[in-house]
């Protein structure tokens, strides 16, 4: 299940960057992280912490809980 977590988090983050029409290291500067752990993250293959997803979600300019609502 962690894994499935991951996956669909990235892909949630992935999905909200491109709706901004931004590229991984627009985000990684916005957020403060690495252009790597933001393409990590998109993967799934990065466990995130929660300041992790504020400061992701804080550059996308949407609350947190935005990045686990998998119906949208």
């Amino acid at each position: 299940m962690n894994n499935n977590l991951r996956i669909l988090f990235g892909r949630m983050v992935r999905h909200k960057r491109m709706n901004l029409g931004i590229s991984q290291e627009e985000l990684a500067f916005s957020s403060g992280l690495h252009r790597t752990y933001i393409s990590d993250v998109e993967r799934g293959t990065r466990n995130v912490s929660i300041d992790s997803i504020e400061k992701i979600a804080n550059a996308l300019s949407i609350p947190p809980k935005d990045l686990f609502d998998f119906n949208e």
